[in-house]
């Protein structure tokens, strides 16, 4: 019998070590304070498998969930850089389990596209991934013209507007690039909604007395010394 549990243990010890070895891992920049760490097949490296997470300034986890054959499974967490949970949310049943309360001091604000009555029921889009991770590829594929490269980024402000359909697609992606001390917008400059990730193009739509409406999502940013923009 012992004979048989050595076997079994060493057994274990041979299939652990070989998968181990089947996965490589992967770190990469997503926004200036913020890196994703996950892995991915040895035997090809274009596709997820296992733990991810994504960490603001190296210590603070602001996404974690896993990756079956990279596809986002189970229930995921998304949090904001100083660690509250934002969001929680099971990929594989498509589920939304929890959605931060918001406030005034959100960097987000929404605009319906319906006249509002009182009495009526109105819900916010939402995008899956929370209020701070979920929109950092919006903010990160934005780089600052040539022209403006003369001027101060401290002087710089940045609106960046998104058009959410009823259907929960993205419909509209433009940025509005504004003088930080007159307020002034000195140009809008409508982005490509072909979007390296497709998963950015969806959203749970704006709903008004239950049925989905077009919703604008309008964030206030600043820009950053790489002509990129971040939450203000």
């Amino acid at each position: 019998m012992l004979k048989r549990y050595l076997l079994i243990l060493t057994a274990l010890f041979f299939t652990s070590h070989c998968f181990a070895q089947d996965t490589l891992e992967v770190k990469r920049k997503l926004a200036g304070n913020v890196t994703e760490i996950f892995k991915v097949l040895a035997k090809d490296v274009n596709i997820r498998q296992g733990l991810f997470r994504a960490v603001y300034k190296k210590d603070h986890v602001v996404a974690i969930g896993n990756y079956e054959n990279d596809k986002k499974v189970s229930l995921w967490k998304f949090y904001d850089p100083k660690g509250t949970v934002m969001q929680t949310y099971d990929y594989s049943t498509g589920r939304l389990f929890y959605e931060a309360p918001e406030d005034t001091t959100s960097h987000l604000r929404y605009l319906a596209d319906k006249f509002l009555k009182e009495g009526d029921k109105v819900t916010k889009p939402i995008k899956v991934g929370g209020r701070y991770y979920g929109y950092l590829p919006y903010l990160n594929l934005f780089t600052l013209p040539k022209e403006y490269a003369y001027i101060n980024r401290n002087a710089l402000a940045a609106r960046v507007e998104l058009l959410v359909s009823p259907g929960g697609r993205l419909a509209d992606y433009k940025v509005t690039v504004i003088d930080g001390d007159s307020g002034q917008p000195f140009r809008t400059i409508n982005m490509n909604i072909k979007l390296p990730d497709p998963a950015d193009l969806v959203f749970i739509p704006a709903t008004l007395n239950g049925e989905p409406i077009a919703c604008r999502i309008i964030i206030q940013c600043v820009v950053t010394n790489a002509g990129h923009l971040a939450f203000e």
